[in-house]
């Protein structure tokens, strides 16, 4: 079973009230990313490559203008995932409606973190810093064990 929003937002550092949805919280984008060099996924190690932070433009609110391309985005609220649960990130539908998607892994129980995601943008689109571009639900989960990972305390 999917947690309420207001369960949600218990785990998420000074989350605004607007952002509580009645299934979830709103993320917003902190920074964009685009790869600079290859990563490498091998049966014993890993390596995410080089990536530069993009400059949004403007100051008045800053933006970002995207051309079709992928891109990590950093999202701008620290979360934890309750220990009973596990986490999913799901782009909002303003975002799918204009030609965008947000992809994420699962997030494990435990995991705490600012996280990022693949943003995948099919027509060039302007995203201001801060604006909510994703949404984090949380399901009861049984397992074993919690998050205790390489990008566990990330960013």
């Amino acid at each position: 079973m999917f947690r309420s929003g207001a369960s949600v937002a218990a785990g998420i550092d000074g989350v605004a009230d607007d952002a509580v949805q009645p299934n979830g919280v709103d993320l917003t984008v902190a920074a964009v990313f685009e790869q600079a060099t290859p990563g490498r996924i091998g049966r014993e190690g890993k390596t995410v490559g080089e990536r530069g932070e993009l400059a949004p433009v403007g100051d008045d609110p800053p933006t970002y203008q995207l051309e079709p391309g992928a891109y990590v985005v950093r999202y701008g609220e620290r979360l934890k995932v309750p220990e009973d649960g596990i986490g999913f990130v799901l782009p909002r539908s303003t975002l799918l409606r204009n030609s965008c998607t947000l992809n994420t892994a699962v997030w494990d129980a435990g995991y705490e973190g600012r996280g990022e995601g693949m943003l995948h943008v099919g027509h060039e689109i302007e995203i201001e810093q801060g604006a909510r571009i994703a949404q984090f639900v949380v399901a009861d989960a049984d397992h074993e064990g919690t998050y205790d990972g390489t990008y566990q305390g990330e960013n």
